[in-house]
């Protein structure tokens, strides 16, 4: 098979049939992307065996996909069947995943001795050292969570939430809202005749260094931030 392609396969009582495709653009269709599945196709026919030129014959297409059009059938495998991913594919998402992790695992979790959230790289170490392997197709939350109990042993983590109170005034409230509700959970929201903004909201311990240096831009210093016990 050309290095320019990959293929989408899919197995029906024992026997594969697959299509040439794009990689990339077979990527971003399987993501959910809108793209035009012609343009994914490199081919518009169906192999049972790509490597060695073998085409599924006009039986099986009727079988299986009602059809004798081996292009219509070969959307049904688009459609339908697994994309075999290239080696550099796999490798840039499986990478991207591993940043995913890392992130969520550096916002939500900190040191249970100084409540101090691990700096990513902290995290990218210890995902090492426990030689953590990351699907490339699984919920990045998911594995997370599997990532944690591999790395406890090498770096202590705590999964810790505050409560803060947020003052900001009138000119910068907008912004503060739009910032607060990334980084956590409003609990109480009220504004003020003068259109001052005052908010509590509950947030991970290890968001809040990075929710009080947004704040700070955002508010031009103005925002008070006080720890509700």
């Amino acid at each position: 098979m050309s290095t320019k392609f990959t293929s989408v396969r899919m197995t029906i009582e024992g026997d594969r049939y697959e299509v040439l495709v794009f990689p990339d653009p077979a990527l971003n269709y399987k993501m959910g992307k809108q793209v035009d599945p012609t343009q994914v196709l490199a081919i518009d026919e169906v192999f049972t065996d790509s490597s060695r030129g073998q085409r599924a014959n006009a039986e099986q297409l009727k079988k299986y996909f009602n059809t004798e059009d081996h292009a219509k059938a070969a959307l049904e495998v688009l459609k339908r069947g697994e994309l075999q991913l290239t080696q550099e594919q796999r490798l840039r998402m499986t990478e991207e995943k591993r940043r995913q992790v890392v992130t969520i695992i550096s916002k939500n979790y900190v040191d249970p001795k100084t409540h101090l959230p691990h700096p990513p790289v902290r995290v990218e170490q210890a995902m090492l050292e426990a030689r953590v392997s990351i699907d490339p197709f699984k919920d990045a939350n998911e594995q997370a969570k599997q990532v944690i109990e591999e790395i406890r042993v090498i770096i202590p983590l705590k999964s810790e939430r505050v409560k803060l109170m947020v003052k900001t005034p009138a000119q910068y409230a907008g912004q503060a809202i739009g910032v607060v509700k990334v980084f956590g959970e409003i609990l109480k929201e009220e504004w003020g005749q003068d259109g001052g903004l005052s908010v509590v909201l509950e947030v991970p311990a290890a968001s809040q260094p990075s929710l009080l240096d947004r704040l700070g831009t955002v508010t031009k210093g103005s925002a008070q931030v006080t720890l509700v016990k």
